[in-house]
């Protein structure tokens, strides 16, 4: 098929394409991270910035942490179930502590009540 449109896949206004109008791209270079799935991601980075190259990665598949060292992935992030607000309580306060609190609210409220009723 010789013939066919010039512009096909290009936007209007889009000039040559190439470095020479965007300037030339910075050295880089790929690092590869792997989480416990074995899923292999490989981010590129500036060759010059080696400071700049995170421990960890979260892999782009499952979400889980990935790290450089195929042999010993991070382990997967634990995830806590929802706590409701009295299970929260009652890691902070005992049962003993609980009924004291209880006892002391109660006899608040019967020394405020008229005794007339």
């Amino acid at each position: 098929m010789a013939g066919g449109n010039a512009i096909r896949g290009s936007r209007v206004g889009a000039g040559p394409l190439g470095e020479s109008e965007r300037g030339d791209v910075a050295p880089r270079r790929r690092v590869s991270y792997w989480c416990a799935d074995g899923h292999e991601t490989a981010p590129s980075f500036a060759k010059d910035h080696t400071e700049a190259v995170p421990e960890t990665w979260d892999c782009p598949r499952c979400g889980a942490p990935a790290g450089q060292d195929r042999a010993n992935p991070p382990a997967p992030l634990r995830h806590e179930p929802y706590k409701t607000h009295l299970a929260y309580v009652k890691e902070r306060r005992s049962d003993a502590d609980g009924a004291a609190i209880l006892e002391n609210a109660l006899e608040k409220r019967r020394r405020a009540m008229p005794t007339n009723l």
